[in-house]
C-alpha cells in the first residue's frame, strides 16, 4: 500500500461517458481531475460501438416509396424534414416499452443535435453525404434515417475525439488501474481504493466528488458481445457500498452476434440492408414483424431468432445460429459502409460477407439497468430521489433510464456522450460551489488488501481450492441457459439458487497465480466475484417481475402488465447480503401519451 493520491474529482472509466465528463468538467475550471481506467483508455468499450449516433439531423430520408428496404435521398435544401426531435422520442419511448422515463428521454433526444455537431466541430471524422453532411442510415426501432455514422468504426472515431481534447485540457489518466472499492462514510462519498495493475500495490484515492462510468455487465453471459473488460465492476462496488441498483433485470440481447463468439456485427448491416434466414433459406422475421422486418427492435428480432432456432430451423452444427445475407449489398456498398464488419467475419468466421452469409446467434449485448441517476449523472440513494453526496454515474453503468425495457440502435452512444457531458457539468457546479474534501476515517485499504490475500493464500482451503475460473465459467452458462431471452419462474428458481450456490463455493476458490505484478488471475478473481454479486439481483428482478416487457420475456408471464408493472425495480443489498426489493415510479406525460397509446 502507497500514499494517498488526491483529485478535486476522481472518474473511474475512460470511456464516452468519463471522457466527455472529464473534458467539460476541466473546461469549466475543475483544476485536479483523475480517469482511472481497468484498460487503456482508447481500449475503453466505447471504442467497440460500430453502427452510429442517433440524431435527428434530417440530412437524407428514404426514397418515397420503396419501403423499409428502399434507397435513401438527400433532403433538398428548403425541403421539409424527415425527422424531429419528436419523433425520436416517441421511437424511443415506444422502444423502452414505455418503461424509459421520459423527462430523461426528452432532454436526450433535444441535446442530440448538439452533441453531434459538437463533435463535428472537435474534429470527429464522419461520413459524409454527396454534398458534405454527415451521412445517416437506417436502424432498428426508428421511423426515419437518423444514425450518423464514420463507416462502421463509429465508436472508434468518437472516442479518439474525446479523449484528445480530454488530455487538452490537462485531464490526468490513469491507465490499467482496477477500482476496488467506493469510500462512502457517513452519507458522503470521499474517494475509491484503487489497484495499480502493474505493481499490484492499493491505493487511497481521496476526491471532493467521485464519478462512475464503469460501462456494463454483459460478461454475466457466456455468448456476449461485451469485452472481457465488461464485468460489472462499477455496479457491484457501488451495490456493496449501499447504493441501490435499478432494472437490473433488463439486459438486451443483440440479434446479429459471430456464432459461437458473440463478437458483434454490427445492426448497420441490417441498417444497410441485410437479411436474416433460417436454416431453409427463409427471411423469418416477415412472419414477426412485416413492417418494419429486420430492423424491427433489438429485443424482437432477438426473440424471433432464437424461437426460429428453438423450433429447428437455425443453422450450424449444434442448429444455434442463423444466417445474416449480405451478398446482395455489393462489394462496393460494404467496402465503404462495412469495413470492419468484413475484417470481423474474415477473421473469426473464415467468412467474406461480399461472397457468402454469416453465421450469427444472439448475443447478451446491453445494460439496460444499473446505477440510478437524475438528469445531470447525480446518483440516487433510493426510490424517492434523494441524492447521494460527491456520487456520479453515466454511461452504461448508470439508469437515467432513457431506455427502459429496451434500447434502441444508436442511442447508446449518444446516452453516453449527452449524460457524461451533463454530468461533467453538474461536477463542475458541484465543485465550484465549494465542495469539501472530506477525510477517511475508516481503513478501506487494508480490507481490499485482504481481499486479494485471501484469492492468494491456499494453505487456509487444505489444499482443496477450488480455481475461481472454474467458478465464472459455471456462472455464465447458469445465467446464458436459466436467465436468457426466455424465461420462466422455474428456470429463474434455479438460476436463483445456482447463483448462491457459486456465492458459497467462491468463498473457498483461489486463483493459480501467486505473485503480485500484473497478476490477472487475482483480477478475474476480483471480477468473478462481482459478477457473482450482482447476477443475483438480475435474477431477484427477473423473478418478480411477473410480465414480459421489453428485453424481460417471460414464457408463463407472456403479456406486458402495465397495471400492475409499469414501475422501476430499485434493488438494495441487506445485512445479509441478499437484495431487497422497491419501485419507482415511471416518468410519464400521461396527457400526452394515454393508455391507449401505449402500444408496442
Amino acid at each position: 500500500m502507497t500514499e494517498t493520491i488526491i483529485h478535486d474529482v476522481v472518474i473511474v472509466g475512460a470511456g464516452l461517458a468519463g471522457s466527455w465528463a472529464a473534458m467539460v468538467a476541466s473546461r469549466e475550471g475543475v483544476k485536479s481531475i483523475g480517469v482511472l481506467s481497468k484498460v487503456h483508455p482508447l481500449r475503453s468499450h466505447s471504442g467497440a460501438a460500430q453502427g452510429g449516433i442517433a440524431a435527428a439531423l434530417s440530412n437524407v430520408r428514404p426514397v418515397e416509396g420503396t419501403g423499409p428496404r428502399g434507397p435513401l435521398e438527400q433532403v433538398p435544401e428548403g425541403a421539409e424534414d424527415p425527422d424531429s426531435p419528436d419523433l425520436h422520442m416517441f421511437d424511443t419511448i415506444k422502444g423502452s416499452d414505455w418503461l424509459g422515463d421520459q423527462n430523461a428521454i426528452d432532454i436526450l433526444v433535444n441535446d442530440a443535435i448538439d452533441i453531434v455537431y459538437e463533435y463535428e466541430h472537435l474534429g470527429c471524422v464522419f461520413s459524409r453525404t454527396d454534398d458534405g453532411r454527415i451521412a445517416q442510415r437506417r436502424f432498428g426501432g426508428h421511423s426515419a434515417p437518423r444514425a450518423n455514422f464514420a463507416a462502421d468504426w463509429t465508436g472508434h472515431v468518437l472516442l479518439h475525439t474525446i479523449h484528445e481534447q480530454a488530455l487538452r485540457h490537462g485531464v490526468k489518466f490513469y491507465s490499467e488501474w482496477y477500482v476496488m472499492d467506493l469510500i462512502i462514510e457517513e452519507g458522503i462519498t470521499r474517494g475509491v481504493i484503487v489497484m495499480d495493475i502493474l505493481t499490484g500495490e492499493l491505493h487511497t484515492v481521496r476526491a471532493k466528488a467521485v464519478m462512475f462510468a464503469t460501462g456494463g455487465y454483459g460478461r454475466a453471459f457466456k455468448i456476449t458481445s461485451n469485452a472481457t473488460a465488461n464485468t460489472g465492476d462499477g455496479v457491484a462496488i457501488a451495490y456493496n457500498a449501499g447504493v441501490p441498483l435499478m432494472d437490473m433485470e433488463f439486459v438486451q440481447f443483440h440479434p446479429t452476434g459471430i456464432y459461437k463468439h458473440g463478437i458483434l456485427m454490427s445492426e448497420a448491416c441490417r441498417g444497410e440492408g441485410g437479411y436474416l434466414t433460417n436454416a431453409k433459406g427463409e427471411r423469418f422475421m416477415e412472419n414477426y414483424a412485416p413492417d418494419k422486418m429486420e430492423l424491427a427492435p433489438r429485443d424482437l428480432v432477438s426473440r424471433s431468432e432464437q424461437t426460429e432456432i428453438d423450433q429447428g430451423r437455425g443453422i450450424g452444427d449444434d442448429g444455434m445460429g442463423i444466417y445474416l445475407d449480405m451478398t446482395h449489398l455489393g462489394r462496393e456498398k460494404i467496402m465503404t459502409r462495412l469495413p470492419q464488419v468484413r475484417e470481423i467475419a474474415r477473421d473469426f468466421l473464415g467468412v467474406d460477407i461480399i461472397d457468402s452469409p454469416a453465421p450469427i446467434q444472439p448475443t447478451a449485448h446491453y445494460s439496460m439497468g444499473g446505477i440510478p441517476t437524475d438528469v445531470d449523472g447525480r446518483v440516487l440513494a433510493n426510490a424517492e430521489g434523494d441524492l447521494m453526496h460527491g456520487f456520479f454515474a453515466a454511461g452504461e453503468c448508470a439508469c437515467v433510464s432513457v431506455h427502459g425495457a429496451n434500447r434502441l440502435g444508436t442511442n447508446s452512444l449518444l446516452e453516453a456522450s449527452v449524460f457524461g457531458r451533463r454530468a461533467g457539468y453538474a461536477l463542475a457546479e458541484f465543485i465550484n460551489s465549494g465542495a469539501e474534501l472530506y477525510p477517511i476515517t475508516s481503513n478501506p485499504c487494508q480490507k481490499q488488501q485482504d481481499r486479494i490475500e485471501k484469492l492468494i493464500d491456499k494453505s487456509s482451503v487444505n489444499g482443496n481450492a477450488e480455481n475461481v475460473a472454474h467458478i465464472g465459467e459455471e456462472l455464465k452458462a447458469n445465467m446464458t441457459d436459466n436467465c436468457g431471452i426466455f424465461r420462466d419462474g422455474e428456470r429463474l428458481e434455479i438460476a436463483k439458487q445456482t447463483v448462491r450456490d457459486l456465492q458459497e463455493r467462491f468463498k473457498n476458490a483461489r486463483v493459480m497465480d501467486t505473485s503480485r505484478r500484473f497478476n490477472t488471475d487475482v483480477l478475474a478473481g476480483l471480477e468473478t466475484e462481482h459478477l457473482l454479486q450482482f447476477s443475483e439481483v438480475i435474477v431477484e428482478g427477473a423473478l418478480a417481475r411477473t410480465e414480459s416487457r421489453g428485453a424481460h420475456s417471460r414464457t408463463d408471464y407472456v403479456k406486458r402488465d402495465d397495471d400492475n408493472w409499469l414501475r422501476h425495480t430499485v434493488a438494495h443489498k441487506t445485512s445479509d447480503g441478499r437484495p431487497t426489493l422497491s419501485y419507482r415510479e415511471v416518468d410519464i406525460d400521461w396527457e400526452k401519451y394515454p393508455p391507449q397509446e401505449r402500444k408496442y
